[in-house]
């Protein structure tokens, strides 16, 4: 079967909101911990988060259009400071509800079931139960003409991760904690790796 714009444009929305996602592949499930500037802890998952950079260490997120209140990007840019977390593949259901429209001034740590942790002089929360914590600066945020998306720019700050996990390389082994992996809006999965290979040189 081939599809062309056309073909895609005249989909049901939904239908092509699912098939569009899902067509982009497998991601990592992350889960945003950030705090309103009233205090209230929110958390949301989010499956678009991209490596940007080693030196200085920067991630990426895309938010959707902000034309309604999105209370993770606005607790973003209020506090400039959030979290990014992986959980356990086994902790997918807790982590999917975090997805539903809570009230700002609800917690959705206290509505699933996750709780809160805190780094040393920072004032977003973490997953208490997550294996990968990562505490993040917000640098800056790039609108996206095209869609009205909103890419979320930060730094690593701090993190909190298993020793065993880091292989002597450098390599980080989220498989070794099976860690919760994504495609589309409501499947996940879990990883299984297949093989490590050298870096990669032409062949003579």
């Amino acid at each position: 079967m081939i599809l062309d714009k056309t073909a895609l444009e005249n989909f049901d929305q939904r239908y092509r909101t699912a098939f569009v996602n899902s067509l982009a592949g497998f991601r990592q499930a992350v889960l945003v911990g950030t705090k309103s500037k009233e205090g209230h802890s929110n958390l949301a998952i989010f499956n678009s988060l991209i490596h940007l950079g080693a030196h200085p260490a920067l991630f990426g997120l895309i938010s959707r259009p902000d034309i309604v209140l999105r209370d993770t990007l606005q607790n973003i840019k209020d506090t400039q400071e959030y979290t990014l977390n992986y959980v356990e593949a086994s902790d997918y259901k807790k982590a999917h509800q975090t997805s539903a429209r809570y009230d700002k001034n609800i917690s959705e740590f206290e509505q699933v079931g996750f709780q809160e942790y805190y780094f040393e002089e920072f004032n977003a929360p973490a997953v208490q139960e997550a294996v990968v914590k990562i505490a993040m600066k917000l640098e800056e945020t790039i609108p996206i003409r095209l869609n009205g998306t909103i890419m979320i720019i930060g730094s690593i700050q701090q993190i909190d991760i298993k020793n065993e996990l880091i292989h002597p390389d450098g390599f980080a082994s989220l498989a070794d904690a099976h860690v919760l992996i994504s495609q589309g809006l409501d499947a996940y999965f879990e990883a299984k790796p297949i093989g490590r290979l050298p870096y990669a040189k032409p062949q003579v």
